[in-house]
């Protein structure tokens, strides 16, 4: 590994990354953190496999008598795929339930429909309008700031949430895996419904009517209140990426997108174009890190990847700029002009700071995610100084 930054000696994340540390041996304070959700959810081992049986009981318990017992998000993509498979093999009876950004690549839609069909799971969808989601991207893209696709992250959850509620179920199963995927650093990815509302305000122009925006208030109803919990199955077991691909494959004649995020071309933009070339931000080493973490890589291997240009879907920049009535002065006007971070616009992040006692106890509970408190609910390293 040829470079003059200084790497972290267990994964490929560099002195670049947002509010990174290095300990005497080199290794990340990101690292670090994955060790300890290992050591807390027994991740891969009896400790963890028998946490997770008792939480399946839990969940069958809960749902007796019931249309469904548990909800999961569904994208198209390898994590919520195969979940749908575990979930009916440990005898639940899921919803599957999609949003709709009305970006979805044409593979992800297809995949979606193979596997719900051959497993006789059905679907609850909530589709944005077309003109308010083209909208809602150029607020963001006009925002100069990274998480040009935050609102769809905060959409599902809020639908996931809502169909929930309509069916009386108290679970909602997350296909995430800080195992495979590690858990994204938060300087450039942070999204909130203030954040999300501001911003619209600000460069909006088409009302938002049928997007599903999560406020505080909401937030706190489903969690405190509603009681309705998260339960991300791969922190506890054991998962292989690759051996789920395939087996999906094989199964339901599913297919592969071509990398991490490139289901959805919203996503598939943001990764592959937009943050490289505005923010010099390169999201890969997240899964690449994971993976190196693992084993399942070297660093070495891991670092040579991230070298290479991100895979650019062709027409990509030419699709964005046509759903969002750009011209290409327009787009390389904003794409040449000085990124800006969300901490210069509202949101809750303080919010979130000052409950955090509520919020610990909430992750405990798995009623709002462990990521969540651990990204959200302490100061970032300037608002100390």
């Amino acid at each position: 590994m040829k470079t003059d930054l200084q790497v972290c000696s267990r994964c490929i994340y560099d002195e670049r990354v947002a509010y990174i540390k290095f300990d005497e041996n080199g290794v990340c304070n990101y690292c670090h953190q994955i060790d300890d959700l290992l050591k807390e959810y027994g991740t891969a081992t009896p400790k963890g496999e028998e946490k997770f049986k008792e939480i399946i009981e839990e969940i069958k318990k809960n749902g007796k008598n019931k249309q469904y017992d548990c909800i999961i998000g569904v994208s198209g993509g390898t994590d919520s795929s195969y979940m749908l498979y575990l979930a009916k093999k440990w005898g639940l009876r899921p919803l599957a339930v999609h949003y709709d950004n009305t970006w979805n690549s044409s593979i992800a839609t297809e995949n979606i429909k193979k596997v719900l069909n051959a497993l006789d799971i059905d679907l609850y969808t909530h589709v944005l309008d077309n003109e308010e989601s083209n909208d809602i991207a150029r607020s963001f893209f006009y925002a100069d700031i990274s998480e040009i696709e935050a609102p769809t992250d905060l959409a599902l959850a809020e639908t996931m949430y809502r169909a929930a509620w309509k069916y009386k179920v108290k679970y909602v199963i997350e296909g995430h895996s800080f195992m495979t995927e590690g858990i994204t650093p938060v300087g450039r990815n942070y999204t909130d419904g203030k954040y999300i509302k501001s911003i619209h305000k600000m460069f909006g122009r088409v009302p938002m009517k049928t997007y599903p925006l999560m406020t505080f208030s909401r937030f706190l109803f489903w969690t405190a209140f509603a009681g309705i919990k998260k339960i991300r199955p791969f922190w506890y077991i054991n998962y292989n990426k690759e051996d789920a691909k395939e087996f999906l494959m094989k199964e339901y004649n599913w297919k592969y997108y071509g990398g991490h995020h490139l289901e959805n071309r919203l996503t598939a933009f943001r990764h592959s174009v937009y943050t490289p070339q505005k923010f010099n931000t390169d999201m890969r080493n997240n899964t690449l890190s994971a993976l190196a973490r693992i084993g399942k890589i070297s660093r070495e291997e891991a670092w040579e990847e991230y070298s290479k240009p991100p895979l650019i879907e062709k027409d990509l920049v030419k699709y964005f700029k046509k759903r969002l009535q750009l011209s290409d002065e327009e787009y390389d006007k904003v794409m040449s002009r000085p990124p800006k971070s969300w901490k210069e616009y509202p949101t809750y992040k303080k919010r979130f700071e000052l409950l955090r006692p509520l919020f610990k106890v909430l992750a405990k509970a798995n009623l709002v995610p462990m990521s969540f408190y651990l990204k959200y609910c302490f100061p970032m390293k300037e608002d100390n100084e």
